[in-house]
């Protein structure tokens, strides 16, 4: 099974294993995030609201990152952008830790955010630069791979960064890995501007369909909206939860959330092969992802600490039956148009980000900790009512071809 497993990662070039090594450093290294709620709770004595304003600033920084990736990568190229990007935001981290105030640190994130995530949409063109068409799936699933296997480590390191040497070591850390993948990476991978040819596609054009004008696709945005929202509560309220309502260690956080990365590296491949190979409906499992993370905020009503690693197991199965099916089914819709139609689906995950951290401070400085979970709750359920309109929506969207298509034999 374990020979099977890895199977699946023989034949890269390369250039895409350094880029897995540089996106593990990178990612291992990212250690301000999972904690930065409880650093301004606790250090710089933010309020609720303020710690939720400054998560918006995140989010709205993803946002203006994508976009600026996605046109300067068409421009100058995914290498420079790549480059200026680790390097830029390694500086950004270390220079943050001296943000003090509420204003200089809603600037400093805005800043950070729009270089750093300038990154991905560079890597997924990195990504199709050195690999055929046909083995990009796996390679982004290597990536991914290295995503969570960093994910593993970086938060449990950065908890005992923080008990024993303190917050502001873990921007020095964060800015200096960032630093250090951007050099590996300029080392060992040259700029290539020729992309890979792959076997020439002689299907017929798909007619192409404006992405506003594609219902089914808006309404799969609002269901990743919704599914963003409740995945991006355990990196803004949960920290806090742990803290105020078990007085638990960053080192204890860092673990739980490392738990997360340990499940989706172990199982997310197997679950997405099983998936495709028995031909389920990807709507179908996208429901009860979203079921599961709505079971997970339950589970927080109750009052034990023990409660946190079954929330944290059924989060994790929610987002290992949830991300990577919504992915597919973007690509699925994109009518040639992959550009537009994942910038779309890539910036709903942003909004989510602003949305989730706002909403859930404002709930809990206003209600409590209890009414947040169960708002999660109820929201996760509306999504899965919203999954199965959507499954209608398609079904009938394949009569309909089926229809035209027989009328065009017949003509």
């Amino acid at each position: 099974m374990i020979k099977k497993y890895f199977d699946n990662f023989k034949g890269f070039p390369k250039e895409i294993w350094i880029l897995t090594l540089i996106t593990f450093i990178n990612r291992a290294g990212t250690m301000v995030i999972p904690f930065l709620s409880k650093y301004m709770k606790e250090n710089l004595e933010f309020t609720y609201s303020q710690i939720g304003w400054v998560m918006v600033f995140f989010g709205m920084g993803s946002i203006i990152g994508t976009w600026l990736s996605g046109k300067l990568s068409d421009k100058i190229g995914f290498y420079k952008v790549m480059v200026f990007s680790l390097f830029a935001s390694g500086i950004v981290f270390i220079l943050l830790h001296y943000a003090s105030t509420f204003e200089e640190l809603c600037i400093g994130i805005l800043v950070l955010t729009s270089i750093a995530d300038m990154f991905r949409p560079a890597m997924l063109v990195c990504l199709k630069t050195f690999t055929a068409k046909e083995d990009r799936a796996r390679a982004y699933s290597l990536t991914r791979a290295a995503i969570n296997l960093g994910f593993l480590f970086g938060p449990v390191l950065g908890g005992l960064i923080i008990m024993q040497l303190g917050y502001e070591y873990i921007f020095y850390v964060d800015g200096l890995t960032c630093i250090l993948a951007i050099i590996v990476f300029v080392i060992f991978v040259k700029e290539k501007k020729i992309p890979v040819k792959s076997h020439k596609q002689h299907d017929k054009p798909k007619e192409k369909v404006s992405v506003m004008k594609d219902r089914p696709f808006m309404l799969h945005l609002a269901i990743c909206l919704i599914t963003g929202i409740l995945f991006f509560q355990i990196f803004t309220t949960l920290p806090l939860y742990h803290k105020e309502r078990f007085n638990m260690t960053e080192f204890d956080s860092g673990l739980l959330l490392s738990l997360n990365g340990l499940l989706i590296l172990l199982f997310e491949l197997p679950i997405v092969n099983y998936v495709s190979r028995n031909k389920i409906n990807n709507n179908k499992v996208i429901s009860l992802g979203l079921l599961l993370m709505a079971t997970s905020f339950l589970l927080l009503l109750l009052p034990f600490e023990a409660v946190l690693v079954p929330m944290m197991f059924f989060m994790t199965c929610g987002v290992m039956l949830t991300f990577p099916f919504a992915n597919s089914f973007a690509m699925d819709r994109s009518h040639r148009q992959e550009g537009k139609y994942m910038a779309a689906f890539t910036m709903s995950y942003s909004f989510a980000h602003i949305l989730s951290a706002k909403t859930g401070m404002e709930i809990i400085q206003n209600s409590g900790y209890e009414s947040n979970w169960i708002f999660m709750s109820v929201l996760g359920v509306v999504g899965t009512l919203l999954v199965f309109r959507l499954s209608k929506m398609v079904e009938k969207e394949e009569v309909n071809n089926a229809a035209m298509v027989t009328v065009e034999v017949n003509d």
